[in-house]
């Protein structure tokens, strides 16, 4: 379990922001495993063309938000953990690489909560390799996958 201030801190530095945060809470971090949750508000801006009159979650979001957490947030915990500093994360921003295996089972709907749990398969040389997978509040699975990302330091202007 990770404790708040932790929390806090990965939540902070995690780039996306709204309305392309698809993070709203970090449930638990250990052992190179994370679990956060989201819930899709019903005003999300892709929803008035992803379907009219019956909107769903585009799946390239679903796959956006179990990146942010299986990569960017999974990968900063992981930083924290090896000592490195804030400042430096500060100007570190994480590329999503590589997406494999992605599987759906079901759809997301507007209201709708998801859990997403990120586990380690790698991480070396600022790469970052997870299992991903994302369930409803009642544990039916929504989608599963192989999620790659790289860690950029980015240049101040």
């Amino acid at each position: 379990m990770a404790d708040m201030q932790t929390t806090r801190q990965i939540l902070d530095l995690i780039p996306q922001q709204p309305p392309f945060r698809f993070i709203d809470d970090i449930l638990a971090i250990e052992d190179g495993k994370i679990t956060a949750a989201y819930r899709f508000r019903k005003d999300e801006y892709f929803y008035k063309g992803h379907f009219p009159g019956r909107p769903i979650t585009p799946g390239v979001i679903l796959i956006e938000s179990m990146a942010q957490t299986g990569v960017v947030a999974l990968g900063i915990s992981l930083l924290l953990k090896e000592g490195s500093s804030l400042e430096g994360l500060n100007k570190m921003t994480t590329l999503f690489a590589f997406a494999d295996k992605i599987e759906f089972s079901g759809i997301v709907q507007p209201g709708e909560k998801v859990i997403i749990q990120g586990e380690r398969i790698y991480f070396r040389k600022g790469v970052l390799k997870s299992k991903v997978g994302m369930t409803r509040e009642n544990g039916d699975t929504v989608c599963i996958g192989l999620l790659t990302g790289t860690g950029v330091i980015t240049n101040e202007s």
